[in-house]
């Protein structure tokens, strides 16, 4: 169902969010993009605002705090405990950018980056859940390790957070190897080798946000009117039609028509 009212179970992506230089101009972007609601919030959260689609939280958009903060999407994958899940992490030879933090009461949070070099968030909820609406329009459809390495990006996720790791179930492993990340067999994000065939040698290992979109090709037009660039064109895949951008504050993301719902 796309409304989630319960608890994500741990390892999967349960919220993303951007820090951006500009939060007014970008909280006009995604609302004329994606059709988000969301206003700066209060002092006492730094600003930050919780966007909405349908009246259900979607995703994140704070200001950066100093010119040091890199305008980028956040992958938060959930835990249980944010101290066992830190622990783990560097057991499993990642490193803690961000130790666990309370965030008033809606949770603790953490930041992180897997032994390829993608950062990642951590949310432990307490009285936020994360995102309420994914896997239709408007809403999160998807989370994507790209990373330079993905057999050690596979092998941490699985031991820091006992996920499943492996090609998508019912079909044979591509020549490309992508991998998902499963909870119960169920895929819940995906695990992309990066070459320098498919991604220019400079672009480190990173985590990618999909969102899904009613028409992909006129999301794309509008975005472009408004300031983003293309990165990669809108072509039709087995999973829908995507295509890839930047903001006009440099943060890339993905958008994808007709993704199945789960």
């Amino acid at each position: 169902m796309p409304e989630v009212k319960a608890p994500y179970a741990p390892g999967t992506p349960c919220w993303v969010d951007l820090m951006v230089p500009d939060q007014q101009a970008a909280l006009d972007f995604y609302r004329d993009i994606l059709g988000w609601q969301g206003e700066p919030g209060a002092a006492e959260t730094g600003g930050y605002a919780v966007c909405t689609y349908k009246g259900l939280p979607v995703a994140g958009i704070g200001p950066t705090m100093d010119e040091s903060t890199p305008t980028v999407w956040t992958t938060y994958l959930a835990t249980g405990d944010a101290e066992a899940t830190a622990a783990a992490i560097g057991k499993a030879g990642g490193t803690i950018m961000m130790p666990p933090m309370d965030v008033m009461t809606l949770g603790r949070m953490m930041v992180a980056v897997d032994p390829a070099g993608a950062v990642f968030g951590v949310w432990q909820h307490k009285d936020f859940i994360g995102a309420q609406l994914v896997n239709e329009p408007g809403a999160l459809a998807w989370n994507e390790c790209n990373s330079r390495d993905a057999e050690a990006s596979g092998a941490f996720y699985k031991t820091v957070f006992g996920l499943g790791v492996g090609p998508i179930p019912g079909a044979p492993e591509g020549p490309g190897g992508y991998l998902t990340i499963q909870v119960d067999g169920r895929p819940v994000g995906g695990i992309n080798p990066m070459t320098d065939e498919n991604f220019p040698e400079e672009v480190p290992s990173h985590w990618m946000t999909y969102f899904c979109v009613d028409d992909t090709d006129s999301t794309v037009d509008a975005a472009v009117k408004r300031g983003a660039n293309v990165t990669s064109a809108p072509q039709d895949t087995p999973f829908g039609r995507m295509a890839a951008l930047t903001d006009p504050w440099g943060a890339s993301f993905s958008i994808i028509q007709d993704m199945p719902t789960g």
